[in-house]
């Protein structure tokens, strides 16, 4: 696992980890023998290592202090549109359409969000929103964008035991005749006042969430190339949000990288 995150936070292919020369000296000796490329692939395919990733992952996130204000969003993760992906797919991103990914996360105050998938661009937000909601039972205020304006995801948020507060859609038009879910309506009322309004505004922390984790060395840049099919890239954001966590949380070493 050493080897693949040296080279997830260098935005590296394997082969370029497995090449003694690429460790400081120090770290080195520490590696001892390394494995070839072939060895590392095969074993991030394992059982073994799932297992290894999402406990590193559960004991962070239960690390973290649980509040009652939950925000969920999705950031596209574009690729090339004449990449020959089979997994990717063309769908909304910012400024636009786009081919790729995109990341759906709910994130409470910390750096690691609490759930997050991996899922093709076309992929509808509110459908995967509402799996991240039931999977991790967030209590209190789920706050979302318009995309998140769904009546099927305000049942799934009040079966849950939380207030999904979403902004309309349309909001100068009027609800029709469809049956409204009352956890919508509540939205809608809490919208209405200043305490929704001012519980609302708390959503632009997930724009920094994501900012912060693509603005340091080894945080989430564009995807390479040689990151592509689904489970690549899933492996790839688990392997970049667990770095993220630790680089925010974790003291400096004394133990300088770049001495040689």
């Amino acid at each position: 696992m050493g080897v693949y995150f040296w080279a997830v936070i260098h935005d590296r292919p394997v082969c370029w980890a497995c090449e003694p020369r690429n460790w400081p000296r120090k770290l080195r000796k520490l590696m001892g023998r390394f494995p070839s490329q072939p060895t590392v692939s095969r074993r991030l395919g394992t059982v073994e290592v799932h297992r290894l990733l999402a406990a590193m992952e559960g004991k962070l996130v239960h690390s973290q202090r649980r509040g009652w204000i939950w925000i969920v969003d999705g950031k596209p993760l574009p690729i090339g549109g004449y990449s020959k992906d089979h997994d990717a797919k063309w769908g909304y991103a910012t400024g636009g359409f786009a081919k790729g990914y995109k990341l759906h996360a709910v994130y409470g105050a910390r750096p690691l969000p609490v759930a997050w998938e991996v899922m093709s661009m076309n992929a509808a937000e509110p459908a995967v929103a509402a799996r991240l909601i039931a999977w991790c039972r967030c209590r209190g205020y789920v706050l979302g964008d318009k995309n998140y304006d769904n009546n099927s995801l305000h049942k799934t948020a009040t079966a849950c035991g939380c207030q999904l507060v979403a902004e309309r859609k349309r909001p100068k038009t009027g609800l029709g005749h469809c049956e409204q879910s009352p956890g919508r309506l509540r939205s809608m009322a809490l919208l209405q006042q200043e305490f929704g309004k001012a519980l609302h505004d708390c959503r632009d922390s997930i724009e920094r969430s994501f900012g912060w984790l693509t603005n340091h060395s080894g945080g989430l840049a564009p995807l390479p190339s040689w990151v592509r099919g689904l489970h690549r890239v899933t492996l790839w954001l688990q392997a970049k949000l667990l770095s993220h966590v630790l680089y925010t949380q974790l003291k400096p070493l004394n133990l300088s990288l770049a001495d040689e």
